[in-house]
């Protein structure tokens, strides 16, 4: 009996595919994908410089990764990897949180704008496990599209990976794709190789701007047609992180004065404001959580379902735990506990306070796809911007000494990301968007007003929130297929 695990792979022989868009159209209709969203498309890529030029096809789909990134940052398993190497979903579990789209470095994963859940292509698994090839291997005139056990030395694409030269999409992020290339030009596999042309318009008539800019490049080439692609991470992810750092900033900040002795513990600001500033605006940090849900009726399995490698469910766990904490310290000083159970329970309510700061950066850092996300500066960052929030919204003193110290510390670290050379071009691209480019206005304005708000406080937080909305969508702007 033989019990060899099944390994399924795809092949991809963009020398044989004529972009006829079959492909696309029997996905559609097998898996009863709706308009607007697609599984698998055809990308083209116009090569050259006329007279010579020639049209370059690339079939885009999920990579069915080995080590994949969706799988990873899912808080609830809906994403998941069969035994068989194929990366399914159950839409039963799905909350809509995106996560998996930020975290897919090939652009594969969309929300079904009719069901509101997550959705990719999973090679038709449903016919692979009736004994049938996936629609798109079906209808393939050119017999471009391969799919088989690379486990079985006698399967087709077993022998084409073995003995041609195949290539995958974006190496560098040590995915392990299952989805492999023969015969593909780098300017359709590479993101950043070919033009894009403004307003994401693709007809021909349109096109002799970028095509004059291709033809100054190395690369000379321009998209020719391909599809729309939207950040998942909206402004509502934006102003959830300047809540938590007010959250976050608002009772540490007054608490941390209190250790230090600059103020007393008695105090109103300690006993009365600080807890009540973080548990409000922690109470709206999950409320912008679970409106961008977009199924938020299920947020709840976050907890009963729960993948702990997430940083979705850890931060969902560390905001609970800090919510807890203040309540607790609310509680001790409504029943006129003793100081020292008070203190107790404020450096415990510290920690979590810096662990809700912090714990967003790691969230980011599993979005693979965005390079600019990844940088280790981040989480120190959170930290100076919880710092910068929670001694805005704290009256006296020590406070105002906090603020610019926290400010210049702000300052700084924005000066360093964008800077400081970047490791990838993907990362250096959304560093420029974000400083020069599309976010150059909010940019600026935020470093203005956050030098002004060492002055004036209310305008410190209005400048961490033009901020926290500049960095998150310039990180989300660089074209990933």
């Amino acid at each position: 009996m033989d019990e060899r695990a099944t390994r399924w792979v795809k092949v991809l022989d963009q020398s044989r595919c004529i972009g006829c868009h079959a492909c696309t159209t029997a996905c559609k209709s097998e898996n009863e994908v709706p308009l607007g969203v697609t599984r698998t498309f055809v990308k083209s890529v116009d090569v050259g410089i006329f007279p010579t030029v020639r049209r370059a096809f690339q079939v885009t789909r999920c990579n069915q990764c080995e080590d994949a990134p969706c799988v990873t940052a899912c808080p609830t398993r809906a994403m998941y990897r069969r035994e068989d190497g194929i990366i399914d979903f159950d839409k039963r579990i799905c909350i809509g949180c995106k996560a998996c789209m930020a975290a897919c470095p090939y652009d594969a994963i969309f929300i079904n704008p009719e069901d509101h859940c997550a959705e990719k292509c999973n090679l038709c698994s449903h016919r692979l496990d009736a004994g049938l090839e996936p629609a798109c291997v079906t209808v393939c005139p050119t017999e471009a599209i391969l799919v088989g056990d690379l486990n079985d030395p006698a399967a087709k694409v077993t022998q084409l990976i073995n003995r041609e030269a195949v290539q995958v999409r974006r190496p560098e992020k040590e995915t392990r794709p299952n989805v492999f290339y023969k015969g593909a030009h780098q300017a359709t596999l590479d993101p950043l190789a070919a033009a894009r042309p403004e307003g994401g318009l693709y007809a021909w008539a349109t096109q002799q701007d970028a095509a004059r800019t291709a033809g100054t490049s190395s690369a000379a080439a321009v998209i020719s047609y391909d599809i729309p692609h939207q950040a998942p991470w909206g402004w509502r992810v934006s102003l959830y992180t300047w809540t938590k750092s007010i959250a976050a900033g608002g009772f540490a900040v007054p608490a941390a004065l209190a250790a230090a002795g600059r103020v007393s513990w008695t105090g109103d600001t300690v006993r009365w404001a600080a807890p009540l500033t973080g548990l409000v605006f922690l109470a709206l940090t999950g409320g912008l959580l679970i409106w961008d849900l977009k199924r938020p009726m299920r947020f709840h399995l976050i907890f009963i379902k729960h993948q702990w490698r997430s940083w979705l469910v850890r931060g969902a766990v560390i905001v609970s735990l800090y919510g807890g904490a203040l309540a607790a310290y609310l509680g001790a000083v409504i029943a006129g506990a003793g100081s020292e159970a008070q203190q107790t329970i404020a450096w415990i309510a510290m920690f979590l306070a810096a662990s809700t700061a912090v714990y967003t950066a790691y969230l980011f850092a599993q979005a693979k796809a965005r390079d600019m996300w990844q940088s280790p500066l981040l989480a120190p960052h959170l930290l100076v911007q919880a710092a910068l929030a929670g001694a805005a919204v704290t009256p006296g003193g020590p406070a105002r000494t906090v603020l610019a110290v926290a400010a210049v510390a702000h300052l700084a670290l924005v000066a360093a990301e964008v800077t400081v050379p970047h490791s990838t071009a993907h990362a250096r691209l959304a560093a420029r968007e974000l400083w020069r480019g599309k976010y150059q206005p909010l940019f600026w304005i935020s470093a203005l007003l956050i030098a002004a708000g060492i002055f004036v406080p209310p305008l410190a937080l209005l400048g961490l929130l033009a901020y926290e909305h500049a960095y998150v969508q310039a990180g989300q702007c660089v074209a990933l297929a």
